[in-house]
């Protein structure tokens, strides 16, 4: 047969590229980011070469309809791209944050972090948080409360009186220590370097979704739940027990602004009208509390005053030796040099010193007569 003009040899068949093919199921070699890539080759029946450029050029066209994605469906989508290049220490919940209880609680001052903190789980810790022992479930608390109280059918029945849906309260110790209840779940212990993709998996594969995140040292860093990771790539999930309060800057009525701390940059920004700027460390810093501490190289006392971003001043109102928690952010006030104030202060004392009342003179002793 003869071959076509201009031919070198056969000709090429036509890469066709997107089309589905057979997506096997996940194993112990798909996980972490092999596990992302399956669920979107699973998703969409893309060649797992060229899944991530094909996935961006969709997403940045902004055609909708029967091969276009919504606005929420884009954003979605970029964050599970997103998810690759995130490790545990940008999703986690910092040490200073965390709500955790020592083996010894009793279920009564376990209940009342539970109803307090408004967790299903709570990290328990023996001496200090650097040495965890596990995490607490409440539905186990519940279960191991119901289990005690219940009183058997036939019996409850025979009472006069019986006990309501067969379960006598005054059954259940609420002075027993947590330690002697069995409750004590497993938990996750991760590095601050782990992709949050990988944690994601190994979350689901271990069917525990509490992780405690500890440095190279055995110290804890943070914690990180699975809702924590289900909302880098879904957003805020707020159910009925979160608050509608959020970080916030609110301007008094003398013109100052009381802030939290964790308020972000970009919201404090907005009301108070300067930009908070950090140059090279501006990437690593999300919250007005994190520009402070920045700013100073350590955390400020309660009290110190410190120059802000414009002619404002940032006052540290309430703070403990880890962080700080509430800020007053005002014009800045002309103050005298250390110099001046010390010669004022001494002044002042001495001044005080001569208004004082002078201390009654000691009585004059009897003189005898020979």
């Amino acid at each position: 047969m003869t071959e076509p003009p201009n031919s070198t040899g056969p000709a090429a068949p036509p890469q066709i590229r997107n089309l589905p093919v057979p997506v096997p199921r996940p194993n112990e070699a798909t996980r972490g980011e092999g596990w992302l890539t399956w669920a979107l080759r699973a998703l969409f029946g893309w060649r797992a070469g060229s899944i991530r450029a094909d996935l961006e050029v969709v997403l940045e066209d902004n055609v909708q309809g029967e091969t276009g994605f919504s606005p929420e469906e884009r954003t979605m989508l970029r964050n599970i791209l997103g998810l690759r290049e995130q490790r545990v220490a940008d999703v986690m919940v910092p040490r200073a944050d965390i709500v955790a209880i020592k083996t010894d609680v009793s279920l009564a001052d376990l209940l009342t972090v539970f109803e307090s903190a408004g967790h299903s789980r709570l990290v328990v810790y023996g001496e200090t948080l650097d040495d965890p022992v596990g995490m607490v479930h409440i539905r186990d608390v519940v279960s191991f409360m119901v289990a005690r109280a219940k009183v058997d059918p036939e019996v409850n029945a025979k009472r006069k009186k019986p006990f309501p849906a067969g379960l006598d309260l005054r059954a259940i110790s609420l002075a027993m220590a947590l330690a002697d209840t069995a409750l004590i779940r497993k938990l996750l212990y991760v590095p601050p370097s782990m992709p949050a993709v990988d944690l994601l998996a190994k979350m689901q594969a271990t069917r525990i979704h509490l992780a405690l995140v500890v440095d190279e040292y055995g110290g804890t860093d943070g914690l990180v739940s699975i809702e924590d990771l289900v909302e880098q790539i879904v957003g805020e999930i707020d159910d009925e027990h979160d608050s509608d309060v959020r970080p916030a800057v609110v301007r008094q009525p003398d013109g100052t602004f009381i802030a939290d701390a964790r308020a972000p940059l970009e919201e404090v920004a907005a009301v108070i009208g300067e930009e908070l700027a950090l140059g090279d460390d501006a990437e690593e810093v999300d919250t007005l509390g994190g520009y402070l501490v920045t700013r100073v190289g350590r955390v400020p006392l309660r009290g110190e005053i410190i120059a802000g971003p414009g002619h404002y001043e940032i006052e540290v109102l309430d703070a403990d030796p880890r962080r700080v928690k509430r800020l007053r952010i005002g014009p800045r006030k002309e103050r005298p040099p250390a110099r001046a104030r010390e010669m004022r202060r001494r002044e002042t004392a001495a001044a005080d010193d001569r208004n004082a009342p002078s201390p009654p003179s000691p009585p004059t002793p009897p003189v005898e007569t020979p």
